[in-house]
């Protein structure tokens, strides 16, 4: 795992920004989080456990119209025939045709909620059969004009790849792919030219989190960044030093870590490196303000940008100092997620130069006591990243106290617990932190063998399965 990413997180990331067209916030939706190998890792809330929980971001609730989804006791099949009724889609258009040029595009952003809003009650993305009567009806009646304005814009977008319209199956028919390709390129077109006009001042500060933390989503949804997805980024990117002063926490979180998705082991650019720059005082200035899963996500985010090539500037390291402090504040109020990417971060910043200091020391034993008392709640994915954390703090220096051996123990215990759930990644990342432990001192008890067995028994199960990174 030395040259690569552990990934924490669970499925799905939040935005949690978003709103529908009478100015109220809509329900979080949902991206999907990357696999975590030394691919990216993500932050990530799990549909499953809450629609009230992160990319570090919290769903807000708001009034909607009866036409909306809205109770659990909707019908999910006869609430999707409703969705493709031709009458639904004719009266959209006759509406944008009445007011010709003076359009804002608020109902085909409520259509467009509409759906996110059927994926939040049937508690999934779109399906492959659904995507393929949908999207024929969208490209042909969501065609975005000069007057659509940014709300339109940002709820359209959002809530479509909130709910998988554009997540790329590999059933997929070939007749969809293209309609699928046409439909986003139509709306980032309309998005681009909007960033481009002098006059567009609408745009606000939840628009461009929004805007970016779904077209992070895309790309991590197997989106292949085309050219004028590129252009959009690249007019969008400046739009955050202008409304720089009008982030709240959630916004800041979840900008931060759209841009290390959008980097994806790319170099950053100056404009990126720009607006880095221009968050990292928001941060320093709202520290008090985040919660538990922000930090979580922030620290990430930040591990990924200092890979990708980010400078390490004096301003950058006073953000994860204020950071790290205020874990240690909030250390009561983290769950299992939170502790794995902290730590995981933690470690991968401390690889990337970060001063061992005595607060980080601080940090990284009341993260392992509160890893002690939450062992029970751990995934597998958390597990092996946890134990490859541990694996890495102690090369660094980390002393091997009592606390941190009972972590180790019992986290080796539950490895044996969940031995059937551990894909070829998870037991790979597991085999290299258990030796790299032993290797530091690590007791060679008969838990310890049992669990290597246990272990080197799932690599015989899933043998077809490793890459040759996994073996190597």
């Amino acid at each position: 795992m030395d040259r690569g990413t552990a990934s924490t997180g669970s499925k799905y990331t939040r935005s949690g920004n978003d709103y529908n067209q009478s100015g109220d916030d809509n329900a979080a939706s949902s991206s999907r989080s990357a696999p975590y190998r030394h691919r990216t890792v993500r932050p990530s809330d799990d549909p499953r456990r809450t629609t009230t929980r992160r990319n570090g971001s919290h769903n807000a609730s708001g009034a909607y119209s009866s036409e909306h989804l809205t109770h659990r006791s909707v019908n999910p099949a006869q609430s999707f025939d409703d969705l493709i009724k031709q009458e639904k889609f004719d009266e959209i258009v006759e509406k944008s045709h009445r007011f010709g040029r003076r359009y804002d595009g608020r109902n085909h952003g409520h259509y467009a909620d509409s759906i996110k809003r059927y994926t939040s009650v049937s508690r999934r993305l779109l399906n492959r059969y659904e995507q393929s009567q949908l999207i024929p009806l969208l490209l042909q009646n969501f065609q975005p004009t000069q007057s659509w304005n940014w709300r339109s814009l940002t709820t359209t977008l959002h809530s479509f790849t909130s709910a998988g319209i554009f997540i790329p199956y590999k059933s997929t028919g070939e007749s969809i792919k293209p309609t699928q390709a046409a439909l986003l390129s139509t709306l980032l077109n309309a998005i681009t030219f909007k960033c481009n006009q002098t006059e567009a001042e609408d745009i606000d500060a939840r628009c461009i989190a929004n805007l970016l933390w779904a077209m992070a989503t895309l790309v991590d949804n197997g989106q292949k960044p085309t050219p004028e997805f590129k252009e959009t980024v690249a007019a969008l990117l400046p739009c955050i030093n202008v409304q720089k002063d009008q982030f709240i926490p959630q916004h800041v979180t979840n900008l931060l870590w759209a841009m290390a998705k959008l980097l994806d082991g790319q170099k950053p650019k100056p404009e990126f490196t720009e607006a880095v720059a221009t968050l990292m005082p928001c941060i320093n200035a709202q520290k008090a303000n985040f919660k538990p899963q922000e930090i979580a996500n922030l620290l990430w985010a930040i591990a990924k940008l200092v890979d990708y090539g980010l400078e390490r500037t004096p301003e950058l390291r006073e953000v994860v100092v204020a950071l790290l402090s205020c874990v240690n504040t909030q250390k009561a109020n983290v769950n299992p997620q939170d502790i794995a990417n902290l730590l995981w971060a933690t470690a991968k910043l401390v690889d990337y130069g970060l001063e061992r200091t005595p607060e980080l020391k601080e940090v990284v034993v009341a993260l392992l006591s509160s890893g002690n008392t939450q062992k029970a709640n751990f995934n597998p994915q958390e597990i092996a990243n946890l134990l490859w954390a541990i694996a890495k703090l102690v090369d660094y220096g980390l002393e091997r106290t009592p606390e941190l051996k009972e972590v180790v123990v019992a986290l080796l215990s539950s490895v044996n617990t969940q031995k059937a759930n551990f894909n070829p990644q998870e037991i790979a990342n597991l085999l290299r932190a258990t030796a790299k432990l032993v290797d530091y001192g690590l007791e060679r008890t008969p838990e310890l063998k049992e669990v290597v067995v246990v272990l080197l028994s799932c690599v015989n199960t899933q043998k077809a399965n490793f890459n040759p990174q996994d073996i190597a």
